[in-house]
């Protein structure tokens, strides 16, 4: 097979399936509740809509697209692997919410959450994932009293948890943990991407830039990445309509308001060919990650993404452009 005839494999984090339309349900809080209810149900449903969304691989997210209620679905890791596998799909990487939903570094029993690092990242080698993706606490309103200075104070206390994390699930079950760009967290903008890269070892923590989320803060996704490629394991194939105002409530309602601004691949301002020129010389064309937040129908627009990918972009992921 020549280059120009190749095709990146496709996966989705599963959090583009959550919106509560999808499900004809009324809210968030009535799919957890179905969905606990009935995991079989929710996950039978969401890997036939991958499979007909054209996916092959999946990164598995919060509840209730996460391992835990995978497992009540199924019975066992052996029962997910078989649903799996019988229409062609496996697990690429799974997302740590845990560390992203702590309230302060002071506040956080640090040994516990290794501990769950440590449970999750089992459960994923089980399942032949090595990457396990990672999102940073999210900052205060910029008029919060006191404010939340994310300096170099904070960033070496957080990033020597982060260290002793990525150190013991690397050792333990050969998961590298890799830390995501989430817009209004610690770790959104240029200076706190190169922040927390200078204070955690490269020789344990990894990178996963959400093209998405980069974009929100006014940058270009492949100028911010070039400068860590060599961190890189894992990306988020995103799109964004723009820059998102740095002074919005950071509340329970900011991930509702993100999903005004996140677009599928193709449908916003990221530069594309610039990125897949980038994921090309990174040697990561081959797992394309794609995402858009909770989405009313999941499978037309990652069959958009897909689509747009395969017709615009393959020049720059595996041809003389690149």
């Amino acid at each position: 097979m020549s280059d120009q005839q190749s095709a990146p494999r496709f996966g989705a984090d599963l959090i583009t399936f959550y919106d509560p339309a999808f499900w004809q349900v009324a809210d968030d809080r009535q799919l957890a509740a179905t969905a606990t209810e009935r995991p079989e149900w929710f996950w039978t449903r969401l890997l036939d809509s991958a499979v007909e969304a054209g996916l092959s691989a999946l990164e598995l997210t919060f509840p209730p697209g996460d391992w835990r209620t995978a497992l009540a679905a199924f019975g066992s890791t052996e029962g997910f692997r078989k649903e799996l596998e019988v229409r062609g799909l496996s697990v690429l990487s799974g997302f740590f919410v845990d560390i992203s939903s702590q309230p302060s570094l002071a506040a956080t029993d640090w040994p516990a959450l290794t501990q769950q690092a440590l449970e999750y990242a089992e459960f994923l080698a089980s399942m032949g994932c090595s990457t396990m993706v990672a999102g940073l606490p999210m900052r205060t309103t910029r008029d919060a009293v006191p404010p939340l200075f994310v300096d170099l104070d904070y960033a070496t206390a957080l990033g020597g948890h982060l260290n002793e994390i990525a150190a013991a699930t690397l050792r333990a079950s050969g998961v590298r943990l890799a830390l995501h760009t989430e817009a209004h967290s610690v770790f959104w903008t240029p200076r706190d991407i190169d922040l927390f890269m200078l204070a955690t070892d490269p020789l344990y923590v990894s990178f996963c830039p959400d093209t998405g989320h980069i974009r929100m803060a006014g940058s270009e996704p492949a100028s911010v990445a070039e400068r860590h490629t060599d961190r890189i394991t894992i990306a988020h194939w995103k799109d964004a309509s723009g820059t998102a105002p740095f002074d919005i409530p950071i509340d329970e309602h900011l991930h509702h308001d993100h999903q005004n601004y996140f677009r599928r691949v193709g449908a916003g301002s990221v530069d594309w060919p610039a990125w897949a020129a980038l994921m090309s010389r990174t040697g990561l064309r081959d797992d394309v990650l794609l995402e858009v937040d909770a989405v009313p129908d999941p499978v037309a627009e990652l069959t958009a993404a897909r689509t747009h990918i395969q017709d615009s972009l393959l020049p720059f992921l595996y041809g003389s452009t690149s």
